[in-house]
């Protein structure tokens, strides 16, 4: 990895890219630090601070501390996922839509995409609104916030900031590196580790019998990481041979070659949908103050267990719709066919789609077990250990997921535009 960095480095039009992506994350960074008025973050700090492992505190790490300072940008990217979400669900659901996505282009590809901005604007309305009312009803607004104008502004400056993120990743996705979306999430989860070790040392230094905890806490972490590492590296690789074929005087084809099917196809966003999701009941619970202490927020806190199997199922659930949505064996047969390919031992057609399903079923279910386990073996940890619950190990497992996937994509990226300007040095 700091070998691929280094020769990105040294070429120009990468290294423009590099430093354009650099610049948008540091606008974002000092975009998290300025506060919108009328609040008093003092206040709204330590009401997060008991929030630490409530559906809130996993908002907040998301945005990177950004919903406890009440900034700009504390909405973060989380309107635009939701908004994803919805609109890939109604694309598979609503057939004008699903003819837009698959017959309509570049245009129709525009037109989803122009869908979801306006989506995106809608969600974060609803969240601002619903997060000034948070801070209304809980008492956090400052001497001078009387009358319609803050409101106004409030909620005004929250919808600005999340469209403007959303603007930021678009432009890092189209002139940067790698997905924009994932590098905002990535580096709004990777500012809060430093503020965590500190925590974690902290603790160790205030009760030293503990030591022991967070030393299995860090090799545990390691652990999640290489196998991140393995699962996401792995492939599932199908023979396929190519028959002889006379065109003219020339020969083609007779080559055997492979299909690679990647254990994890849908990378790391069925845990951040279902996190999305799995968390949309109780932010309206907590929205509301009579109901904090209420069954349903007990039920529904991150660190409880029907929160846990929840999370499960809507990793599987997601894991197996995006699998479906980015691989059709059908298509993949058909292509197959037409080109005088075949898998060995099945012929060509139904039988070759029905079989590439049966491998594609397995190999889903295999990846949406290993991030569901990854994700919600923390939150068992923090469930039964006061320690690690009391260090937010509970946020842990979804960061470290989105962390190492965003990286090795990113890296990924890297390593085909670096590949891409080899060969292109090479014919010239």
């Amino acid at each position: 990895m700091i070998a691929t960095m280094r020769n990105a480095w040294k070429v120009d039009e990468i290294r423009k890219k590099l430093l354009f992506m650099l610049f948008i994350v540091l606008i974002y960074r000092l975009g998290n630090a300025v506060t919108v008025p009328y609040v008093d973050t003092g206040m709204l700090r330590d009401y997060f601070t008991q929030l630490n492992n409530t559906v809130l505190g996993l908002m907040n790490t998301m945005s990177g501390s950004a919903l406890e300072r009440a900034s700009i940008f504390a909405l973060s990217i989380q309107p635009y996922i939701n908004a994803s979400i919805i609109i890939q669900l109604l694309t598979v659901a609503i057939p004008a839509l699903e003819r837009l996505s698959k017959e309509g282009g570049e245009d129709g590809k525009k037109k989803i995409e122009k869908i979801t901005r306006y989506s995106t604007i809608a969600i974060a309305i609803l969240q601002g609104y619903g997060y000034y009312v948070l801070i209304n009803n809980g008492g956090m607004l400052g001497p001078t916030a009387t009358g319609f104008w803050p409101p106004v502004v409030i909620v005004a400056t929250f919808v600005t900031g999340s469209a403007l993120l959303m603007w930021m990743g678009e432009q890092i996705t189209e002139f940067g590196i790698g997905n924009g979306i994932s590098v905002i999430l990535f580096v709004s989860i990777v500012s809060r580790f430093p503020t965590q070790i500190g925590q974690m040392i902290t603790s160790t230094i205030t009760n030293p019998s503990n030591w022991w905890i967070y030393i299995l806490m860090l090799l545990g972490a390691l652990a999640i990481i290489i196998l991140i590492v393995v699962v996401t590296n792995s492939e599932r690789r199908i023979p396929v041979q190519y028959s002889k074929r006379v065109v003219g005087r020339k020969m083609y084809g007779g080559q055997s070659t492979h299909l690679p099917m990647k254990v994890n196809m849908s990378g790391v966003l069925p845990v951040i949908f279902a996190q999305s999701i799995a968390s949309i009941p109780a932010t309206v619970v907590v929205f509301v103050p009579r109901w904090s202490d209420s069954w349903l927020m007990r039920t529904l806190d991150t660190t409880s267990i029907p929160y846990a199997v929840l999370y499960f199922l809507l990793i599987v659930f997601f894991s197996y719709f995006y699998s479906t949505v980015q691989f059709n064996p059908i298509e993949i047969a058909n292509n197959l066919k037409k080109n005088g390919g075949f898998i060995p031992g099945f012929r060509a057609g139904k039988p070759t789609s029905e079989f590439i399903q049966k491998v594609l079923t397995k190999i889903t279910l295999f990846g949406a077990i290993y991030l569901a386990i990854i994700a919600i073996t923390p939150i068992l940890i923090a469930r039964f250990s006061t320690t690690a619950r009391d260090s937010g190990i509970s946020l842990g497992g979804t960061s470290v997921i989105i962390v190492v996937s965003v990286a090795l994509e990113t890296i990924k990226q890297l390593e085909s535009q670096l590949l891409m300007r080899h060969y292109k040095g090479f014919l010239e």
